[in-house]
Order: C-alpha cells, then sequence, then structure tokens
C-alpha cells in the first residue's frame, strides 16, 4: 500500500528481456532498509525487489504488467518517481494507492497558469468513469486531485513544488503515463453494478 507522495527520484540503469523483463533502478534509497521481496512503487506501478547492490534495487516485471503500464517505453536513464510501502503509524499524505496499475493515460496538453501548470489527460474510455472532479487520481505514482472532467479527458493542476520532487518536469505532450483510478470509486462502481 502506498500514498502516492513520491519519495524519491530514481534512474534506469539496465533493462533486461528475457522472458518477463528485469529492470535495474538506482535509488537514493538506504539500500540497507530494503529487504529482498520489498514493495517500491516506480512510476506507480509496484515492483518486487529481487535483488539490491550498493544504490540500486533490481525488478522482474511481468508481461502482464508491462500491457497495463507504460514500462515498454522505458529506457536506460530514464528518470522515475519512487515510493516505498507504507509502514504502520507513517503519515497519510496522499490517498490510498495500491500499486495496481490500472491502464495509461495521454497526456494531451500543458499550460501555464500563473505559477502553476495544467495538464489534460486523455483516458481510456473503460476507466473515465471512475474519474470526477475533486476526486484522487494517481498518476506515474503521484497522488493528484482532479481539476475537471469532460468525457474521457480531465485536468490537473502542478504546483512548483510537485515538479521539482517529482519527474513531472520532464513530461512532454503525448507522453503516456500509468494510472491508477481511486480505489474507492472501484468498489463503489463494483457494488453499483456499473463496471
Amino acid at each position: 500500500m502506498f500514498t502516492g507522495i513520491i519519495t524519491d527520484i530514481g534512474i534506469v540503469i539496465s533493462l533486461e528481456h528475457v522472458g518477463d523483463m528485469r529492470v535495474r533502478i538506482a535509488t537514493n534509497y538506504d539500500i540497507n532498509e530494503i529487504d529482498i521481496g520489498s514493495s517500491i512503487a516506480s512510476d506507480g506501478v509496484c515492483l518486487t525487489v529481487v535483488q539490491t547492490g550498493n544504490d540500486w534495487y533490481e525488478a522482474q516485471v511481468s508481461h502482464e504488467t508491462i500491457s497495463k503500464t507504460n514500462l515498454s517505453s522505458w529506457v536506460i536513464g530514464r528518470r522515475i518517481n519512487l515510493e516505498r510501502a507504507l509502514r504502520i503509524g507513517d503519515e497519510l499524505g496522499g490517498h490510498i494507492v495500491s500499486g495496481h496499475v490500472d491502464g495509461v493515460a495521454q497526456l494531451i496538453s500543458i499550460e501555464q497558469v500563473g505559477e502553476s501548470t495544467e495538464m489534460q489527460f486523455q483516458v481510456p474510455e473503460h476507466l473515465s468513469c471512475f474519474i470526477a472532479a475533486k476526486g484522487a487520481v494517481a498518476l506515474n505514482g503521484t497522488s493528484l486531485t482532479v481539476n475537471d472532467v469532460t468525457n474521457h479527458i480531465f485536468g490537473v493542476n502542478f504546483i512548483p513544488h510537485t515538479k521539482l520532487v517529482t519527474t513531472w518536469g520532464d513530461v512532454v505532450q503525448g507522453d503516456m503515463v500509468n494510472i491508477e483510478v481511486d480505489t474507492v470509486a472501484r468498489y463503489i462502481s463494483r457494488l453499483s453494478g456499473i463496471d
């Protein structure tokens, strides 16, 4: 379980495609505190640590995960948002995020408004019913508040601090980002028979 509050920016330092994908990510986390089997949200995708080094961890990524996320576009040198799993007693600063990505959304516009940046995303039709104005969404692992929704397009506002401590300052129009809809919205939909 995660909160969508990014605590480090990692860098992809190796990728290997042998059956599944194996990815090595450099991090500023204290490796001595990361156990094999730990979960780290990497651009919002809950990945299991299978190996560690002095300043990196490695994860094995299944074909299923690759098919639902933007991991197929990862390249060596890519910066990614990282968050360690919640511990009992940690502050829940964002919203409840599972790290189980629902799909990808496309960044279709970026506009400066004052000191903030407004971005518009187009989401697959089957996910649009889970997104509501003033509701929560996780994009590339970042907990964000939805400004507005029109059909399959929704807007999010980024303050300068968020762009500084995450990879959101790196994005360009057309980028595909990992999206996880709000868990509460998912369960309400299921209970009401909408899905």
